[in-house]
This record gives C-alpha cells, structure tokens and sequence, in this order.
C-alpha cells in the first residue's frame, strides 16, 4: 500500500470511528437512555464533545461503557458532569490513575477498571461510600490499603486477580475479610 492509499485509509477508518461515537452519543440523548455504550471506539479520552452534547441528560445517565479502548487518561471533568453514575466501565484500557475527583462520585456501586496499567490502588475509591464492587483484575498492583477497605461501607466484592500482589498483602487477604476478596494465591 502506498503513502496516499495508507493515508486515505487511515482517515476513512478514524471518520468511521468518530461518526460511531457521534451516532451513539446522539442516540443516548434522542432515546433519553440512562446508559451510554462507548466501547471498542478507539478513543485516547472522553471526546470533549461529547461534554457539550450531553450536558442536557448527564445527570440522567447511570452506566456508562468505556472498555476496550485505549484510554491513558480520564479527566476530572467526566466525574464531575457524570456526577449520577451508578456503573463505570473502563476495563481494557491503559489507565495509570484516575483523577482525584473519583472520590466524590456518590451514587457509584461498581466499577471496572479491569486490564488497564495500574500499579497502585485507586485510593480514592475507598472513598466512595456507595462503592459495593470493584473490578481491578488484570493490573500490576502489589499492594491494597486493606484497612482502609475495610472501612468502605458498602463494599461486597474487590476482584484482584492477575495482579503481582506483595506476600504481605497474599497473606492479608487468606485472612477472613467484610467483603469477597478474589485474587490468585501463589
């Protein structure tokens, strides 16, 4: 394939994608859905865009679908404009953090952060009063705050499967916890 050939290929398969988001945000906002499906689109981030779109119905919507893209980065501002959401799933992507303003998310009962690139917990996410399931599986964490889950309120279920868990942190969790605990044991 030549230069010209690659190029008008690769401008067609991002016009595809972007015009995939579009027609799933606009169909978020003209159903007046309470959930918004953007996986497996290939996005870097949030579309800024997609803030403006939506602004009518954010704090109508209560799932929304992030996996399978190739997100490094969610911004402070997703938080604070989906501040009703219940369900965040963002497993399969390339996440190293999330913002500070996780921690303010008051109605969220499960997230996935699943397959991503995380080598610490999220301590934010012990501050979610709500929180009753985490999904961490699949990320380079070697340790957990127990204590501080401990003291989640609401937290039923923390899957850390597939992680490098330090022995001390193994040995923590063979002991009986408040919620299930799923790891690999070496």
């Amino acid at each position: 394939m030549n230069t010209t050939a690659f190029r008008n290929h690769y401008r067609g398969a991002m016009a595809e994608a972007v015009a995939n988001v579009a027609r799933r945000i606009n169909s978020t906002v003209e159903e007046e859905k309470d959930s918004l499906d953007l996986s497996n689109c290939k996005l870097i981030s949030f579309p800024d865009g997609a803030f403006k779109v939506l602004r009518s119905v954010s704090d109508k919507i209560f799932v929304i679908t992030l996996a399978d893209n190739e997100m490094k980065v969610i911004s402070s501002k997703f938080f604070s404009t989906f501040n009703q959401l219940r369900e965040l799933d963002l497993q399969g992507n390339v996440l190293t953090k999330l913002p500070d303003s996780v921690g303010e998310m008051q109605h969220l009962t499960s997230i996935s952060l699943a397959n991503n690139s995380f080598s610490a917990f999220p301590d934010k996410l012990t501050e979610i009063a709500t929180l009753e399931r985490i999904n961490l599986e699949g990320n380079n964490i070697t340790e957990i705050p127990l204590d501080k889950l401990s003291a989640m309120p609401a937290l039923k279920w923390l899957n850390l499967k597939s992680n490098p868990l330090d022995s001390n942190t193994r040995s923590a969790l063979q002991s009986p916890q408040k919620c299930d605990i799923l790891f690999t044991s070496e």
